[in-house]
């Protein structure tokens, strides 16, 4: 047996329109917004279809209930346009993750300092992650060293709502959208990598046999949560 189709839900009406209103006298609002006073619903209705528009009851709990002579097609339209942009601005504020790592790179910073800032403007909070691995753990300055880097980028749009932490062998700190004062236009962003000061020379090779990047895997040092960069891919 095939399966069986569900009928689709009638629409309800929110408003009683046109002969839909059952009382005998209502009281009327024309289409600009004129008082007209109570008059019989038989009357109202003509008065409205001589315009061409619709009587439609606003307030069916009032003594007679109100009516107003209108485009209920538009006031629907409207109506249903005020709820949308209501929604989206009760947008749920999400919480992202962003990862670094103690030996981040420029390229890769400037990726994800990016992707924090559209976070942060599209309202959501986000949670800077330096995770540590091995000795590294013994310089949590390198990963402080990072997130006020991270902060100084974003000082126009950010603001530091947690301050940095160690939480086992990762160093965590959450920054939330900066509060944009009334008026105040917000630039676009930098395109393309933010320059950088040439780096500098690196330190002379360890002396006690050991090498610092023993065991790492660099596609998992760089990891950020949700973020995977287009040019690091194609590089592979």
């Amino acid at each position: 047996m095939g399966r069986r189709q569900q009928k689709p839900k009638p629409r309800v009406e929110t408003h009683r329109v046109g002969r839909r209103i059952r009382v005998k006298e209502v009281r009327v609002i024309d289409a600009n917004g004129e008082q007209l006073g109570i008059m019989l619903t038989q009357d109202a209705m003509a008065r409205a279809e001589e315009a061409n528009l619709q009587l439609v009851e606003v307030n069916p709990k009032a003594s007679p209930p109100v009516c107003k002579i209108m485009d209920y097609g538009k006031f629907k339209y409207e109506t249903a346009k005020r709820d949308r942009e209501a929604k989206k601005n009760q947008k749920t504020t999400e919480l992202k993750e962003v990862k670094f790592r103690p030996k981040t790179h420029d390229h890769d910073f400037d990726f994800k300092t990016r992707h924090i800032r559209r976070f942060l403007d599209e309202g959501d909070k986000v949670k800077l992650v330096v995770q540590f691995r091995g000795r590294e753990i013994t310089h949590p300055e390198t990963g402080r060293a990072i997130l006020e880097k991270v902060i100084r980028e974003l000082v126009d749009v950010a603001t530091v709502l947690q301050l940095a932490q160690m939480e086992g062998n990762r160093m965590n700190m959450v920054l939330a959208p900066k509060p944009q004062r009334p008026g105040v236009v917000k630039p676009k962003p930098p395109e393309g990598p933010i320059a950088r000061p040439a780096a500098p020379p690196p330190p002379p090779p360890s002396t006690d046999g050991e090498d610092d990047d023993e065991g790492y895997d660099d596609d998992f040092d760089d990891d950020t949560t949700g973020l995977d960069d287009p040019d690091a891919d194609a590089a592979n």
